[in-house]
C-alpha cells in the first residue's frame, strides 16, 4: 500500500476529552458546522472560526474518574443529529447518568477478571442481583433545538444498567443512511474477557449493534432501567431491531456508499492480542420481538444474515487467548486459549475481520496498537492517496518507549475477495513536542470529504483541558 503523508491543522484546543466529532447544518443555518462532544458533557460547535457552546449537560453526567484513578470510559459517549435536523431540530445523546454509581458486578478492580480454563466456575459466571450489583446507568435521550436556539430534552428512549465502568461504546450513536434508523453500538458491559458472556446472549442489550426506529418510538415517561430486551415495555421492544452481536467494544459504525448500497465498517476493540475492523454489506436485522419469542419458546431463531463478530470466543481472527508471562524471555510468552468451547461454537457463524492489527508487531512498517478509537470512510480527493479508503486511529503506539506517547493514524481499503486485508500507517507532520498525544476520536463531515482527529494529552479524564481537535489535511 502506498505511503501517505498528511498534515494536522489545529481547529480548537484546551478542550476536555473529545469523544464525538461530526458536522451538521442547524435549522435556519446555511453552513455545515463541526460539532465536538466532550466526555465530561459539553458540546461545542465551530462557526466562522469561533467556538460556541451548543449544549452543556455536565450536571447530568456521572462523576468521572473517582473510583479508577482518573481513568474512565463513561460520560457523554454518543451524539447523533437526525437526518432531518434542519427541519425538525432533533438530536440524540447517549451518556452515563449522574447519581447512578453502584458497586459494580464483581468485586475487585474493574478490569481484573481473567478466566481460568481449569476452573469451570470462572467460565460460567452469571450476573446476579442486577438491581444492586451494577456500576452505573446509561441513557439514550431525544432532544430538540427550539426556535430560540435553546435545546430541550423531549424523551428518554432507553435506560440501560451497566455491570462495569468500561466498554460502554464511544461515538455510539449514528444514523443509518440506509434505513434512516438510529444505530446504537453498545460494548459488552466491561471488565475483561466479558465475564458473563453478555455479548453472545440474544436477550442481553450489551455487546450488540441495535437499530432504534425513532419515528415509531412511542413516548413512555421514564422507561424502566433494564439490562435485557425482554424487560423492556412492549411498545419499546417493537421499535428495536438487532443488527449484530459478539461485540467487545465499538468506536461507532461508519457507512460508505458503494454504487447503490452501503458498506458498513465496525471496529471491535481487542483484549490482549489484536484490534479488528469488520466490514459487511448485507445483513438481516432481527426484530427484538422475534428474539424474545424465540427465547420464550426455547428455540433458536434463524441466524441467517445476523452479523456475529465472534467475541468472546474470538478476538478478531484469533481464538480468544490470555497471555501467561514468560519472565525469562517475554518474546516466548505463552498464549492460552481462554474459551475453547465457545470458539468452536461461534467459529462458523462469525464473520472474518477486514483487517486485524497486533498489539505487538515486529514488522518495520507497522506498529503495535493499544486500542482502536475510530474508523471512518474517506471519500474526498484533497488527499488522493486516501480517496475511497477506510481511515482508522489507535489510541497510542505500544512500543515500550517511554513518554511522550503518540497515537497512530492508518488506513486500509475494502477488498471484494473477502481476504484479510493489509493496512498502512499514515505519516503526520505535526510536532507535539514533549506533550503526550493520545488519538481519542476520529470524525468526518456529512459527505465524508473531510476528516477530523481528536487528541488528548493524558489518559485521565480528570486531567482537564488537554484536548485538541485537528483537521487532517494534505
Amino acid at each position: 500500500m502506498i505511503k501517505v503523508k498528511v498534515g494536522l491543522r489545529p481547529i480548537v484546543s484546551n478542550l476536555n476529552l473529545p469523544t464525538v466529532l461530526k458536522t451538521a447544518i442547524l435549522p435556519g443555518d446555511s453552513i455545515e458546522r463541526l460539532f465536538i462532544a466532550t466526555q465530561v458533557g459539553e458540546i461545542f460547535y465551530i462557526g466562522n472560526g469561533v467556538v460556541r457552546t451548543f449544549l452543556d449537560i455536565r450536571p447530568r453526567i456521572i462523576k468521572l474518574g473517582i473510583s479508577s484513578g482518573g481513568y474512565d470510559e463513561r460520560g457523554l459517549l454518543g451524539l447523533a443529529f437526525h437526518p432531518e435536523l434542519y427541519y425538525n431540530g432533533l438530536f440524540y445523546l447517549h451518556f452515563s447518568v449522574a447519581g447512578t454509581q453502584g458497586p459494580g458486578a464483581l468485586p475487585g478492580a474493574f478490569e481484573s477478571f481473567k478466566p481460568n480454563p481449569c476452573d469451570p466456575r470462572t467460565l460460567n459466571l452469571r450476573w446476579i442481583n442486577r438491581e444492586i450489583q451494577y456500576d452505573h446507568i446509561d441513557t439514550v435521550e431525544e432532544w430538540i433545538l427550539q426556535p430560540n436556539g435553546q435545546s430541550q430534552k423531549r424523551r428518554t428512549l432507553l435506560n440501560i444498567r451497566r455491570p462495569f465502568l468500561n466498554h460502554n461504546g464511544v461515538n455510539s450513536l449514528n444514523f443509518s443512511p440506509e434505513t434512516g434508523k438510529l444505530v446504537l453500538t453498545t460494548g459488552d458491559g466491561g471488565s475483561g474477557y466479558d465475564p458473563f458472556n453478555l455479548s453472545q446472549d440474544d436477550m442481553e442489550i450489551a455487546g450488540k449493534i441495535i437499530e432504534i426506529d425513532v419515528v415509531k418510538h412511542t413516548f413512555i415517561d421514564n422507561p424502566p432501567v433494564v439490562t435485557r430486551f425482554n424487560e423492556l415495555p412492549a411498545p419499546i421492544q417493537e421499535t428495536l431491531t438487532v443488527i449484530a452481536k459478539g461485540v467487545r467494544n465499538i468506536p461507532g459504525i461508519s457507512f460508505q456508499r458503494y454504487y447503490n448500497q452501503y458498506i458498513k465498517y465496525v471496529g471491535n476493540v481487542g483484549q490482549d492480542l489484536v484490534e479488528s475492523i469488520f466490514s459487511f454489506v448485507h445483513y438481516k436485522p432481527i426484530p427484538v420481538t422475534e428474539l424474545i419469542q424465540a427465547s420464550l419458546m426455547n428455540s433458536e431463531h434463524d441466524q441467517e444474515g445476523f452479523i456475529n463478530f465472534g467475541w468472546r470466543g474470538w478476538e478478531g481472527a484469533f481464538p480468544t487467548s490470555f497471555i501467561r508471562g514468560c519472565s525469562a524471555n517475554p518474546t516466548l510468552d505463552e498464549k492460552i486459549n481462554a474459551y475453547y468451547n465457545e470458539a468452536i461454537k461461534t467459529s462458523v457463524r462469525r464473520i472474518q475481520p477486514l483487517i486485524s492489527y497486533f498489539h505487538k508487531d515486529p514488522r518495520p512498517d507497522k506498529f503495535g496498537g493499544t486500542a482502536l478509537t475510530g474508523v471512518q470512510s474517506y471519500r474526498g480527493n484533497q488527499i488522493p492517496g486516501l480517496t475511497g479508503s477506510v481511515v482508522f486511529t489507535d489510541l497510542a503506539r505500544n512500543e515500550g518507549a517511554g513518554p511522550p506517547v503518540r497515537g497512530v493514524l492508518a488506513y486500509t481499503r475494502v477488498r471484494t475477495d473477502c481476504k484479510l486485508n493489509d493496512f498502512s500507517v499514515i505519516e503526520t507532520d505535526y510536532n507535539f513536542g514533549s506533550q503526550s498525544a493520545y488519538y481519542v476520536s476520529l470524525g468526518t463531515n456529512l459527505d465524508q470529504t473531510r476528516l477530523y482527529l481528536g487528541v488528548y494529552g493524558s489518559m485521565k479524564v480528570t486531567d482537564f483541558n488537554q484536548g485538541t481537535v485537528f483537521e487532517i489535511v494534505p
